[in-house]
């Protein structure tokens, strides 16, 4: 099917990443939220970051207009009946995103895709939860979009390849690099990503060096741009112990046991960046 029309359910920054693409792109979008404020706050997260880039001339006034008049917002998943694409970017809950699935697939025209941002449920039990499996895929994008150019273009075990082949070319229209992996925990990035954040907190659990010490190491001897502990911020320490424990489920390696500094810390509300406490003070 040849997509022109796209349809985002939720109502968080990944989600409101992913409508800031797919408008740039010219993409006619509905975003599909849980209740107004939610669809207020993705409407003015974007119109936020377009202004950005409006400001830094990215983009001209005309580009900004025709970004802002592609996208409508409502709290019916029914209205998403003519989409070509869905991409659900809701909680990392797979009951939940179970039972998004079965919804889209009742009202989505013959044909449509329906594709996950997951970074570690699989796919393959989503798909399963619909009657057009073939048609499910997952496309995980990067936090922020706006600046991280991957997409991991997830295969599952019945997925048509040509679906797959669509979700590649789609990709390549919002100006990503697709990489297409297996329907395997964690991908790619993750399985490589959160195994090395784990043992940086496990190092500074030994006490082998202080916090600041362990991030500036990663920054100037593998020329990262942030160490591991300020990227846990970042990430929320909630989405992290999720993470290791959805890939140590899965594994049983004991590398991916999430550290108990992490699960204390999840424990005591201190989430990082977006609770203003984690491994450092953002207050």
């Amino acid at each position: 099917m040849q997509v022109s029309r796209v349809g985002v359910v939720g109502g968080g920054t990944m989600a409101s990443g992913i409508v800031e693409a797919c408008v740039l792109a010219e993409y006619d979008v509905i975003v599909r939220t849980r209740s107004e404020a939610a669809s207020r706050s993705v409407k003015v997260a974007l119109e936020r970051q377009l202004r950005r880039r409006l400001t830094r001339n990215e983009i001209d006034d005309e580009r900004y207009d025709t970004a802002t008049s592609l996208v409508r917002y409502t709290t019916e998943i029914e209205e998403l009946y003519d989409r070509h694409l869905v991409i659900e970017s809701v909680i990392e809950d797979i009951e939940v995103k179970k039972h998004l699935f079965g919804q889209l697939d009742h009202i989505l025209i013959e044909g449509a895709l329906i594709a996950t941002n997951t970074s570690t449920l699989p796919v393959m039990a989503l798909a399963a939860s619909t009657k057009r499996p073939e048609l499910v895929l997952g496309l995980h994008f990067f936090n922020p979009v706006s600046r991280l150019p991957l997409v991991e273009v997830v295969r599952s075990l019945v997925v048509d390849p040509e679906v797959l082949e669509t979700g590649v070319s789609f990709v390549k229209t919002l100006g990503k690099e697709p990489v297409i992996v297996n329907d395997e925990a964690g991908f790619v990035v993750n399985a490589l990503l959160f195994p090395y954040l784990n043992t940086a907190v496990r190092l500074l659990e030994r006490g082998v060096a202080a916090k600041e010490d362990i991030d500036r190491a990663m920054m100037l001897g593998c020329n990262y741009p942030m160490g591991p502990l300020a990227l846990l911020d970042l990430v929320g320490l909630d989405v992290a112990v999720a993470i290791l424990e959805r890939l140590y489920e899965e594994t049983g390696d004991p590398a991916m046991l999430a550290a108990p500094t992490l699960r204390r810390m999840r424990e005591a509300g201190h989430l990082g960046r977006k609770s203003g406490r984690g491994f450092y003070d953002y207050g």
